[in-house]
């Protein structure tokens, strides 16, 4: 439900590469975040409460000798830091459920590389380690498109090696898929979507003694390396570092407490 009201609205962002999307994305919900925290809460009291912690952790600092005088006063430190997260925390009853929505299509959009159409990608069955016999993959198509058969780059049934990990190579074209492994007659099923903008899931977590995950094998984006940065920070943690870096400034800004 969520998602067909936020695809119009930041769908147009992957254009753009990830990196600018969460760029942009990190600027433009830390602003609301903060302009939120600004009239949810009451500035005076708070630019009090900092500044009486401040001057209590001075007293504090020249009694570091004196433990019994200082305790008194590190009571009250507490007791005014208690006081001001009870008030820096309003804000956050306001804007809790629509970052929670927001992040979860962030997750679903920006974790990792689709599937690209006409493309070499991999599927794999997780087995416990020691466990014999053949796993069997099977394609079933959910949309109209059909899975050609010289999109099968290698045996659909296999043995399973010592490793547990079974891997079947495809090619498939842009659509919604079931993907079935077929173990000790059983099956178990994962979704797949080839799509250029859009994935499924890449684990599907099985409850079975023997067969533990299916893994859809997408790449994980990697937002600074798309601007020729090494670093193999994923998406959650490039955001986190954006928003620190605006809240800072624009708090600043603003001259909030």
């Amino acid at each position: 439900m969520f998602e067909s009201i936020l695809d119009p609205i930041f769908s147009p962002l992957l254009e753009l590469g990830h990196f600018w999307a969460i760029l942009i994305l990190a600027f433009v919900l830390t602003l609301v975040i903060t302009i939120v925290y600004k009239y949810t809460t009451d500035q005076k009291l708070m630019k009090s409460l900092k500044a009486e912690m401040k001057s209590l952790q001075k007293e504090a600092k020249k009694l570091s000798s004196n433990p019994s005088k200082a305790m008194p006063i590190q009571k009250k430190i507490m007791d005014k830091n208690m006081q001001y997260m009870k008030h820096s925390f309003k804000p956050t009853l306001y804007t809790f459920l629509p970052i929670i929505i927001i992040f979860g299509w962030l997750n679903a959009h920006m974790a990792f590389l689709p599937i690209m159409p006409d493309t070499d990608f991999s599927v794999s069955a997780e087995f416990k380690e020691g466990t014999f016999g053949q796993a069997t993959l099977e394609i079933d198509v959910l949309s109209n498109e059909t899975f050609p058969e010289s999109g099968i780059l290698s045996n659909l049934t296999q043995d399973i090696p010592d490793d547990g990990l079974v891997t079947w190579k495809l090619n498939g074209p842009a659509g919604e898929y079931d993907l079935s492994v077929i173990f000790d007659n059983r099956k178990f099923s994962a979704p797949l979507t080839i799509s250029n903008s859009t994935y499924a899931k890449p684990e599907s977590p099985v409850k079975d003694s023997l067969l533990k995950n299916i893994i859809i094998n997408n790449e994980k984006v990697r937002p600074l390396k798309e601007i020729g940065l090494n670093f193999n920070l994923n998406w959650i943690w490039t955001y986190i570092i954006f928003s620190l870096i605006f809240s800072l400034s624009i708090r600043k800004l603003m001259k909030l407490s």
